[in-house]
């Protein structure tokens, strides 16, 4: 049995971590490597790090900031915000990233997802996804949103995903933006969607607030991960309780 893996995520804003609710209004949460440091002991299974004014600001991603994290942990790290071209991710990679998320570019040129996949492999290559529930004509739609959030570019969420998969993507982080940083628990219903539409593995992103939140995404959203931040960041629950947690009730978790 595949084990659900827990991941913390680092929103970096010039060089701290931060954290908002619907991408907007973000308050400081610490040190980017202290951080790292502090999931690294308390038994991630990864850890996911975001440049999020990086695509909206027209700059690169702080390659010099990613390998000092990669100096104080050895679990995965996925990368993303800014990346714009098959050399800014190269860059990331050299700079210890095991992975690295595209969005914003990826939307205007679906053929970087192809240009990563060649390069670095399936495994390496996530479409980072920032959904939003917007009603357009009368009707609901969940759509794709770029620019850290800013930006609604019209395109379906369920097109995209299936898309972006035969393009080589080899893994979604699936952020709703009506959920993030809500703590009201992950949008079940659209995770689920896009988890039974595509093969490859769907990380769970934007609104835990507690274990239990968690563990609903894992089995009746259908996610293989949650990436979680707030409840992290700010101790509300550490990693290994949530661990533990789902452990006791069946999830099988890496415990450390």
């Amino acid at each position: 049995m595949l084990t659900k893996r827990i991941i913390p995520c680092l929103d970096v804003d010039r060089g701290r971590v931060v954290k908002g609710v619907k991408f907007f209004d973000h308050v400081d949460a610490g040190d980017p490597v202290a951080q790292a440091r502090k999931y690294q002991d308390e038994g991630a299974d990864e850890l996911v790090f975001y440049d999020i004014s990086a695509s909206h600001e027209g700059r690169q991603i702080m390659a010099d900031l990613v390998g000092k994290v990669m100096d104080e942990i050895f679990m995965p790290l996925t990368v993303g915000g800014g990346i714009r071209t098959l050399d800014d991710a190269t860059r990331l990679i050299q700079a210890g990233a095991e992975k690295v998320s595209v969005n914003s570019a990826a939307v205007k040129n679906p053929q970087l997802i192809f240009e990563i996949a060649r390069k670095f492999g399936r495994c390496a290559t996530v479409l980072g996804l920032d959904a939003n529930r917007v009603t357009k004509d009368g009707s609901e739609m969940w759509e794709v949103f770029v620019n850290g959030g800013r930006v609604g570019t019209g395109i379906r969420v369920m097109d995209w995903v299936k898309q972006a998969e035969e393009l080589g993507a080899g893994e979604i982080v699936l952020n709703v933006m009506n959920a993030d940083g809500t703590t009201e628990g992950y949008d079940l219903e659209m995770t689920a969607a896009v988890s039974d539409a595509v093969k490859i593995p769907v990380v769970a992103s934007g609104g835990a607030g507690s274990p239990q939140h968690i563990l609903d995404v894992l089995t009746t959203g259908h996610a293989d991960a949650a990436l979680a931040a707030s409840i992290f960041h700010f101790g509300t629950f550490s990693v290994g309780q949530v661990k533990k947690y789902l452990a006791d009730r069946g999830v099988a978790v890496r415990l450390v």
